[in-house]
């Protein structure tokens, strides 16, 4: 890892600013060092002032615009150059599916064939930034030691510059990108004029694209097939120009021409019956489009893709919904949700299974698609060991995917015994921080191929929803041990009392997984009995043990027999000996049935609600003292409360009635009324109405809610 010494010391000039005047250090060194490995593109990448950041300072080979994600990555980023420079080291990735496993963000956005090296910027000393350049998908799947032995100096040698330039107080500044520049014609080749008439000869259309794609030359042909002037074209990117071109499908073959370095066509509908045939073929200078009539619209399906068919690109941008949507997703039904709705029927997946690693077996997380549920329960319990294409993905980290069921029962016989009626399927590893997660499953009504980039994209989805799934089960899990505490530090109970009939409800959060601070109780004592309800500032364990040591204190000095307002005051010291800088509200109350009476305090907590036999409510607005935990010497005034037979007293804490934009004190009048306006009933079913009639029970629930209703009975 880099140490902060390391970063803090580079001194770089924020990204954005011109290069100031001389010879561009960092254009000169890409491009040489560009031509040494014979690679296509590559970028420089210095690290930001006082910031573990990079920040791309040069782009050769390529359009900046291609790389604009990643024009400023953080050193924790699950990025190349990021990784290079937090490992010291070079980082080989040799094509499309090493890319979408390894680096699944990148994959998403370029699911193109191409092979990538990254290497650190670094002296003994500091790092400075990081490099990295790309080759066309045909280079070999290892990086040679001529290769990383060209790379590996380079670097050095950038990095002593830097470093002497950072001594002697010469700030490097960010470049302009550097394209290639435009190829000179070959000796004895024709010349311009000649090539020009030429090419206006040919039947077909003939263009130049420059690498932003922009029209450089087009012959007569184009225009006419195109129906839009040369004049038109000159200088436009085809898609921006050309109406029935404006579709992301088309610009994707131009990318994939342009990155992997090989040709790619497809098929465009002219309105209103004519389909052109177009096929890119890329240099490191531009690409030429050659532009004809298609033979047969039956051939349309395998030239290339229809507009608005749903097809590669706009698959990808139903991708990249989904990363995003899986950073918001919560518990593992999250991910499931958001994988079955979103990117399942963006691949054409009729059916998928969500399956789980623990204690060496595979566990069943969710099934979506399937008439017959016992096809995804049989996997449920099956052991690592077991051959399955589902423990064989896991195992060993490799995508696999069957074109057709026959294919399929060829490598697993035993799959005709369980067969799910789907005809081809994708097993998809689930490996996040180097751990093998689970298994996604991804069937299909029909026999399919999976062509390459498919598989890079369904590869590079794996690792997103293998890195959700990864903080959706740490998440369920310390949801479970937040709730499993906050059960145990509050009352199973209530206790039974022969004059006090009593009903609770507690319902925690739902934004965020930490533990609250609300709390109540009921404790009888010296005949009588005492209730407490309060709220510990915060959402974290601090907040719940402190509850927990304010319950107990309470339940003690109750125990023995100070008053109201002593305990109050006892509770306070408390709070502020034990130094915890945390708040906290409370209500405390002593029935005495027999006197028909309540003596209450209060320390900032919300008023009780009375509501008298005859069906009235009344807020009881208490005298009271401070939050407790704020002043050792605050003291709590004692209130005297009439309590007839037959009266119910609702303590609560804020949860049950905050809500946004309105008003507390018509919210607590809304409690009000519909505690007046509940019938006579059991306290356990005046507390639900309470609840659900409040909106507790919500989905989204920003704080915790506590209710404590107490019924007073005559004395027997």
């Amino acid at each position: 890892m880099v140490a902060v010494s390391d970063w803090r010391g580079s001194v770089q000039a924020p990204a954005g600013r011109t290069s100031r005047a001389g010879r561009p250090l960092l254009s000169l060194t890409l491009a040489s060092l560009m031509e040494e490995v014979h690679a296509h593109s590559g970028a420089v990448y210095l690290l930001a002032s006082g910031e573990p950041v990079l920040e791309m300072a040069v782009m050769a080979g390529m359009p900046r615009a291609f790389a604009a994600p990643w024009e400023r990555v953080g050193l924790n980023a699950p990025i190349p150059v990021a990784e290079a420079v937090r490992e010291r080291r070079l980082v080989w990735v040799g094509g499309a599916e090493e890319m979408a496993r390894r680096f699944p963000r990148i994959a998403v956005v370029l699911p193109y064939p191409f092979a990538l090296a990254a290497l650190p910027v670094a002296t003994a000393r500091a790092v400075h930034g990081a490099v990295f350049v790309t080759w066309p998908g045909s280079h070999p799947a290892e990086l040679a030691d001529r290769e990383r032995d060209h790379l590996t100096a380079a670097c050095d040698r950038l990095a002593l510059r830097l470093e002497r330039a950072a001594a002697e107080h010469r700030p490097v500044r960010p470049e302009p990108e550097l394209l290639t520049p435009s190829a000179a014609p070959a000796p004895g080749t024709l010349g311009t004029a000649e090539a020009a008439r030429m090419v206006a000869r040919l039947p077909y259309g003939l263009c130049a694209l420059d690498l932003y794609g922009r029209v450089g030359y087009a012959n007569p042909a184009t225009a006419e097939l195109l129906g839009v002037p040369v004049s038109a074209l000159l200088g436009t990117q085809l898609w921006a120009s050309v109406p029935w071109l404006n579709d992301p499908v088309y610009e994707d073959r131009y990318r994939a021409a342009l990155i992997g370095q090989h040709m790619t066509s497809f098929v465009a509908l002219r309105p209103p019956g004519d389909w052109l045939s177009f096929r890119f073929h890329p240099s490191t200078t531009g690409l030429s489009v050659r532009i004809s009539r298609a033979r047969a619209v039956a051939h349309m399906k395998r030239s290339g893709p229809r507009p608005g068919d749903g097809s590669h690109l706009v698959t990808m941008s139903q991708v990249l919904n989904l990363a995003g949507a899986l950073t918001q997703a919560a518990g593992v039904q999250d991910v499931l949700r958001l994988v079955a709705d979103e990117i399942a029927p963006a691949v054409g997946s009729r059916a998928l299974i969500l399956l789980g690693s623990r204690a060496g077996r595979l566990h069943v997380l969710g099934h979506r698609g399937y008439a017959d549920t016992h096809v995804a329960e049989h996997l449920d319990g099956l052991s690592l060991s077991a051959r399955s294409p589902c423990t064989t993905a896991l195992n060993s980290g490799v995508p696999a995917f069957f074109d057709s069921r026959a294919q399929l029962e060829h490598l697993y016989p035993s799959r005709k015994a369980t067969s799910d009626g789907m005809a081809a399927w994708a097993f998809l590893p689930l490996i996040a921080s180097g751990r093998p997660l689970g298994t996604c499953v991804l069937a299909y009504a029909e026999p399919r191929t999976f062509p390459t980039d498919e598989r890079a994209v369904l590869t590079s989805l794996s690792g997103l929803v293998a890195q959700a799934l990864e903080r959706a089960l740490r998440y369920d899990t310390k949801l479970r041990l937040a709730h499993g505490l906050q059960a145990a530090l509050l009352p199973h109970t209530l206790p039974s009392l022969p004059s006090v009939e009593a009903a609770a409800r507690y319902l925690p959060a739902t934004q965020g997984m930490e533990i609250g601070g609300d709390f109540y109780d009921l404790v009888p004592s010296h005949g009588l009995a005492a209730a407490v309800i309060g709220d510990v500032q915060g959402h974290n364990v601090t907040a719940a043990a402190l509850m927990g040591q304010v319950r107990t204190a309470v339940r003690a000095y109750t125990t023995v027999g100070q008053p109201p307002e002593e305990v109050m005051r006892s509770t306070n010291r408390l709070l502020i000996d034990l130094g915890a800088d945390l708040f906290a509200s409370c209500l405390y109350l002593r029935l005495d049935p027999a006197r028909q009476v309540a003596v209450m305090a209060r320390a900032g907590h919300p008023p009780p609600l009375l509501r008298r036999p005859d069906g009235r409510v009344r807020v009881l607005d208490l005298a009271g003292g401070p939050l407790l935990g704020i002043d050792a010497d605050a003291t709590y005034q004692a209130t005297e409360v009439p309590l007839l037979p037959g009266s119910v007293l609702a303590l609560y804490t804020d949860g049950l009635i905050e809500s946004p934009g309105v008003d507390i004190e018509d919210a607590l009048a809304g409690l009000g009324r519909r505690l007046g306006e509940a019938p006579e009933q059991p306290l356990d079913e005046l507390a639900d109405r309470l609840v659900r009639q409040s909106g507790a029970l919500a989905q989204e629930r920003p704080d915790d809610v506590a209710l404590l209703l107490l019924r007073t009975r005559a004395p027997v």
